[in-house]
């Protein structure tokens, strides 16, 4: 109770418009605040007669909690409207794995699960917790993030492709001797991925000035289909480039990278049952299902 008085006083200015809001007493909200204050041995507010202030360590003290208590807000929602059947879970997703790998598997979650609203953020990297009000990140990276939990759901495996017109001009086979290295479409979530795909397969890298680096990998592939290179993809993300005739691949061999996709929650998400509902369903859709 005190974090939501802590909240509801500071987004109003107020003691009393903050009593009024959580049908307090004024009374109760200030011995909620300075409990708060004795307990953490700080001042969060400025007193005064026209108006309250957050001090500077309350601004950042609300900023580190207000992640936790949307969460607070929206699981109490789901419970009184849904009684713990389901409600609406919050995803972090990376882009090109949401757009190519996730979304097109949704139908079957949604028509098997009315009951669960799904909702989306994207971002490059691994997500803060106590920053973004997400439940889970389905992201790219070691599944060893500590203090989470961190179940794996699918590697990455790669191969190269490129336009044809691009292979018209520069030959379907990749080697450090036909192959210019500024060819090589580069993307940001595996930097070092050329360099571990001829090292993997024991062919030499070409040398020279690197091609250019896109910050997402569906970047990277529409770069690719437009004729500017040849990228290493998943096979989920150019599979239907490939089916239209927008791409070919180049060889056979395969790279696995170290890192892969996993998600990621934590402690307070785990006992969701939206959240198992889907992490059920998306271990099933990727094959990694407990």
């Amino acid at each position: 109770m005190s974090l939501l008085c802590l909240e509801a006083s500071a987004r109003l200015r107020s003691f009393t418009a903050a009593a009024q809001e959580l049908h307090l007493t004024q009374g109760a909200v200030s011995r909620q605040i300075l409990a708060l204050e004795q307990r953490l041995n700080l001042t969060l507010f400025v007193r005064r007669r026209d108006a309250l202030s957050l001090t500077e360590a309350g601004r950042f003290y609300l900023e580190e909690i207000s992640a936790v208590l949307q969460r607070l807000e929206r699981a109490t929602a789901n419970v009184m409207a849904l009684k713990g059947r389901g409600g609406s879970l919050t995803l972090s997703v990376g882009a090109s794995l949401g757009s190519y790998w996730l979304i097109p598997r949704l139908p079957d979650f949604t028509r098997a699960h009315t009951e669960i609203t799904l909702n989306f953020a994207t971002r490059v990297g691994s997500v803060d917790f106590k920053s973004m009000a997400v439940d889970a990140s389905l992201e790219f990276g070691d599944g060893k993030r500590p203090g989470l939990h961190n179940d794996f759901v699918l590697p990455l495996v790669m191969a190269p492709y490129a336009a044809p017109a691009w292979i018209a001009k520069n030959g379907k086979t990749l080697s450090a001797k036909n192959t210019p290295s500024f060819a090589l479409v580069q993307h940001s979530t595996v930097p070092d991925a050329w360099e571990q795909w001829f090292r993997h397969n024991n062919l030499p890298m070409p040398e020279g000035e690197k091609g250019p680096r896109y910050e997402l990998m569906s970047m990277a592939l529409n770069a690719a289909v437009a004729g500017l290179g040849a990228v290493l993809l998943p096979e989920f993300m150019a599979s239907d480039a490939v089916a239209q005739g927008r791409l070919r691949r180049l060889s056979r061999k395969n790279w696995t990278s170290s890192k892969a996709y996993y998600l990621v929650y934590p402690e307070e998400s785990s006992s969701l049952e939206a959240l198992k509902i889907f992490r059920s369903w998306l271990l099933l859709q990727a094959g990694t299902g407990d």
